[in-house]
């Protein structure tokens, strides 16, 4: 918990209760800087990657036998909170530190994947992807508001974003905060993760013409933030009547925005989420659709371009065994969730990697990305133990 405050000291700016760290970013990277201190206490091999992944790895006697990662990502949202992604680090620490005197075949690796969040170059999972091979030249050639690219921030921070340093593990583990209030509800302090739900990201742009905002008469404007806004509108019903589906527009930008000016270009990211693939695609064929609709209601025209894209991936039930013989010897009660969110694990899950997710209860409602985010340090110390036992179990 002490190190958790540590790193939460990291990104915070006056005025704010939360951490802003932005993927490969010199607040990430302190964080990660940190992170590397503590691993080589712990007495690990410290490695970095070229998309500046971190490793701290206990070796195992057989070289040749498949690595078991565990992990998560230290970036947050901006003013976000202190336990996503930074939990999972932590008690992977504490972990794999209580591993070093056994006798095993396989390495034992704490991770740190980079980019998680994604919201500074438009698609999150960098690191986790980069270990899978998926980091393509479009990805390095992503850029921020600022106009530095994806290659450019790596090799700010000494890395090229090339080849991965090291084969994919045969098993990961991922320990994460819920991000939702079930387990607050149902006064349980793990589950396990069965899947995790497929998701989609659009950037949607509206043209329409620019005016003077008080001589263009209502019925004559060609208002783009209007059709923006009707769009908004039309994807939340149809995200309702699509079951277990979500969209959610987080980011607005107004082109040459003036308070007296009505919009002549809006640009909207959407973000759509549904827990199978059918239910997904039917959200994904519609986005366009409704844009084109909005769009023409108010004289303008739109254009919807497609960043990214996961289908929905269901996580391994040998991991999810092992994590529920660790918690049943522990006489800890391990449900199983589906998370809405989603996470490195569920990357190598989709590349062929035995991987598995243990969440810890969220309180205060279930507070995620924002400074409230909280959970219990017994359910956190609960965590940590079923960890470290199917870890071994792994080994």
């Amino acid at each position: 918990m002490e190190r958790l405050d540590e790193l939460a000291r990291i990104g915070r700016f006056p005025g704010r209760d939360g951490s802003t760290r932005p993927g490969l970013g010199a607040a990430e990277q302190e964080a990660c800087d940190l992170v590397e201190g503590w691993l080589a206490d712990e007495g690990l091999a410290v490695s970095w990657d070229g998309a500046g992944n971190l490793f701290g790895r206990l070796p195992g006697s057989d070289p040749a036998c498949p690595e078991t990662w565990t992990g998560s990502h230290l970036d947050t949202v901006p003013n976000g909170g202190r336990f996503d992604g930074a939990l999972g680090v932590v008690c992977a620490i504490e972990a794999v530190g209580r591993l070093a005197g056994d006798r095993a075949r396989s390495t034992v690796a704490v991770v740190v994947f980079r980019d998680e969040e994604g919201w500074r170059f438009g698609r999150g999972f960098l690191g986790s992807r980069a270990a899978c091979g998926e980091l393509t030249a479009a990805g390095l050639a992503l850029g921020d508001a600022d106009g530095i690219s994806v290659a450019g921030a790596l090799a700010a921070l000494g890395h090229d974003g090339h080849a991965p340093g090291s084969p994919l593990p045969g098993t990961f583990i991922e320990v994460h905060v819920e991000q939702g209030p079930v387990l607050e509800g149902e006064d349980l302090p793990l589950a396990a993760v069965s899947s995790i739900v497929g998701m989609a990201g659009f950037v949607c742009t509206f043209h329409g013409s620019a005016g003077h905002a008080g001589t263009v008469p209502m019925g004559a404007r060609r208002d783009a933030f209007a059709a923006c806004a009707e769009f908004a509108g039309l994807l939340r019903e149809r995200s309702l009547a699509i079951a277990g589906s979500v969209a959610t527009i987080g980011d607005v930008r107004i082109a040459e925005p003036a308070a007296n000016v009505v919009p002549g270009r809006v640009q909207a990211s959407v973000d759509v989420r549904a827990p199978t693939s059918e239910a997904l695609a039917a959200l994904v064929e519609a986005t366009p659709a409704l844009a084109r609709e909005a769009a023409a209601r108010h004289g303008c025209s739109s254009e919807v371009e497609s960043s990214w894209r996961s289908e929905p991936v269901t996580l391994s039930a040998t991991v999810a065994g092992a994590l529920r013989n660790a918690a049943e010897e522990l006489g800890v009660a391990l449900p199983e969730l589906v998370s809405g969110a989603g996470h490195d694990a569920g990357i190598l899950a989709a590349a062929g990697v035995d991987s598995g997710m243990l969440f810890v209860r969220s309180l205060n409602g279930g507070a995620s990305h924002r400074p409230d985010e909280l959970s219990g340090e017994a359910d956190v110390a609960a965590a940590i133990d079923v960890l470290a036992a199917a870890l071994r179990a792994a080994r």
